[in-house]
């Protein structure tokens, strides 16, 4: 196993290297960056000297290791409207937003779970039948659709919710519900089907002919083979849950570093979305290797291949 993770550790630093590449690329996304963060009307003299002053007329491959040896000490520049570290700046953000997504997943998990094994241990019935329209209806509405209607009925009309803010755990349950509902439908239909697949299995039918319970059966040897696909479903939502979390802090005005990241594009702040994208990119890579191993746990046959 120490080996297995150790593998792993290495795959994920040259992902993150990867992605260390896509944002330094970010400067440069929109043509000469001297350009583009300096006003329209600035003279061709001082957008030659701000280029000098920021090292943009360096070779290209030189300012990548320069922005490299910065970035792994956490220095991506300052923030051209905070007028501050970018990174610290979205570090602050960064809590509301794991608290959302947070929500999310614990929405996803509480709906799709229940759904899933119902849909699995009753194929064919009706209850299948509502579980596969609730998991179509995840997965087509969009998320800012979804919003906009939660806070008409839930904020306007029936004023049960806050629709905007953090003020309390009240302030999570409209967005986290627009969160985890893309999650919650993938989650449900892949453990339907998993579950379906290693109910077929021989060692199931061997279970059931020893005289094991079906609940006992179900909890202790089809849940947990099943269980393996949707760990790995989960590590790829992590992406899904951010950008979920993006489009939901704007709709929401909630305070988490999606928004701040939204508003830093608007204002063609670099060094904070650069920051940002660095921050998630880190964290779903540490992610991955945390249900990385959990897989070994699952199941000891797997390994690194």
């Amino acid at each position: 196993m120490t080996a297995y993770i150790l593998q792993r550790l290495l795959y994920n630093a040259f992902v993150l290297l990867g992605v260390s590449a896509v944002v330094f690329g970010l400067t440069f996304l929109t043509g000469d960056p001297a350009s583009t963060l300096l006003p329209l009307n600035t003279p061709r003299e001082d957008i030659d000297l701000f280029r000098h002053q920021m090292g943009y007329d360096r070779p290209m491959p030189v300012q990548y290791m320069d922005f490299l040896s910065k970035a792994v000490q956490g220095d991506f520049g300052m923030s051209l409207r905070h007028r501050q570290p970018a990174l610290p700046i979205v570090l602050e953000r960064l809590p509301a937003t794991l608290r959302l997504a947070l929500a999310g997943i614990f929405f996803s998990l509480i709906v799709s779970v229940p759904l899933g094994l119902l849909a699995g241990m009753n194929k064919g019935t009706w209850i299948d039948s509502v579980t596969r329209v609730v998991v179509l209806l995840g997965q087509v509405v969009p998320g800012f659709w979804l919003a906009i209607v939660l806070i008409l009925v839930f904020g306007v009309n029936l004023r049960w919710l806050p629709v905007s803010g953090s003020e309390g755990w009240e302030s999570l349950i409209l967005p986290g519900f627009v969160v985890g509902t893309f999650s919650m439908a993938s989650t449900a239909r892949l453990l339907r089907s998993s579950l379906l697949e290693v109910l077929s299995k021989d060692y199931i039918r061997t279970a059931h002919a020893k005289g094991l319970r079906g609940r006992n059966v179900l909890l202790r040897h089809a849940l947990k083979n099943a269980a393996i696909p949707v760990v790995t479903l989960m590590a790829l939502q992590v992406g899904n849950l951010l950008g979920g979390a993006v489009i939901a802090e704007v709709v929401f005005a909630y305070p988490g570093m999606g928004r701040l990241a939204v508003q830093a594009i608007t204002n063609r702040d670099v060094a904070v979305v650069q920051a940002f994208v660095a921050l998630s990119g880190a964290m779903i890579v540490t992610t991955n290797l945390l249900l990385d191993i959990v897989y070994t746990w699952l199941d000891p046959r797997i390994r690194f291949a």
